[in-house]
């Protein structure tokens, strides 16, 4: 039986790169962590550092602006997986260069983690973002990398427990703001979810050169379906204020950087409805519910019921 592929995670401390890593770990792959700092003075990344080796990751010390510690890092793995933020994501080039020159990588993840970015309708300034991460894939497939594209959509912990409201981290009170007719449906996955798929793809054949999507069938909802779930939870009926199309495109337009990005983010999902407003063809893609029917992935209802 062939021994279990060696998983890099750049950007292992980062939001979704904290998910990767132990899913990496508990799956039996030997995994590495490039870390800049092995004894970072910020308590919760010296934490979270703590804990990655008290699984038994592999911390490795590189900088994604160091090639020769990318190259270092990279010859000692099979599997490298990109969790780098929107600031670094053009900056990815760094590991294709390193990737290119070891040779041996069977396969890469760069950093998506959200949309199809090549199949959105978006308007700036998350166009923007996607554009880059567009460029990204493009770089790869020229360079003929094998990779898997990992398209999550929203990711469960930012968009749930404020049932898609902009500036808050909680459920709405009274009311609830509601974008377009609230009728388009979005996909919400729980980040151990996305960690455990994206582990389960590394060594697949299926998701070689393919895009890997995660459409749960509970998951894959519209807003209004989403607030009348809470109402049911909670025993209440809230408000509904529905904002047009026009609305939330001034809204884009006149809210100062960086709020309007989360505006321009949620018109292409709930008004475009750029989550599921395509089919998943097999030339291009596959589906992780369809791929790993036996995995117990987490409801929108079974995520909601935990904040009471």
């Amino acid at each position: 039986m062939a021994s279990p592929s060696t998983v890099l995670v750049i950007g292992a401390t980062g939001y979704i790169g904290k998910f990767i890593v132990p899913a990496s770990v508990k799956s039996g792959y030997p995994t590495f962590a490039l870390v800049r700092d092995l004894n970072p003075s910020d308590p919760s990344k010296a934490a979270t550092l703590q804990h990655f080796k008290d699984l038994g990751v592999t911390l490795v010390q590189g900088d994604l602006y160091d090639h020769e510690s990318l190259v270092k890092a990279i010859q000692a793995v099979d599997v490298v997986i990109s969790t780098v933020g929107y600031a670094q994501l053009t900056d990815q080039t760094n590991i294709i260069a390193a990737i290119k020159q070891v040779g041996t990588i069977k396969r890469f993840l760069p950093s998506e983690f959200g949309n199809d970015v090549d199949r959105v309708h978006a308007v700036d300034p998350a166009k923007s973002v996607y554009a880059k991460k567009a460029e990204i894939r493009r770089i790869i497939e020229k360079e003929g990398i094998p990779f898997t594209f990992v398209s999550s959509n929203f990711f469960a912990g930012r968009f749930l427990p404020n049932l898609g409201q902009i500036g808050v981290t909680f459920p709405p009170k009274d009311k609830v703001t509601i974008f377009g007719d609230g009728n388009t449906k979005a996909v919400f996955v729980d980040e151990e979810d996305v960690a455990n798929y994206t582990i389960k793809a590394i060594d697949d054949p299926r998701t070689l050169n393919k895009i890997l999507y995660m459409r749960p069938p509970k998951n894959t909802i519209s807003q209004n379906e989403l607030v009348s779930i809470w109402e049911k939870i909670v025993g209440e009926v809230f408000e509904r204020v529905y904002l047009s199309e026009e609305e939330v495109m001034k809204r884009i337009n006149e809210v100062p950087v960086p709020l309007n990005i989360p505006y321009s983010i949620l018109h292409s999902v709930f008004i475009k409805g750029d989550h599921t407003n395509f089919e998943i063809e097999s030339s291009f893609g596959v589906e992780t519910t369809q791929l790993y029917p036996d995995y117990k992935y987490t409801s929108v209802e079974e995520y909601l019921n935990k904040l009471i």
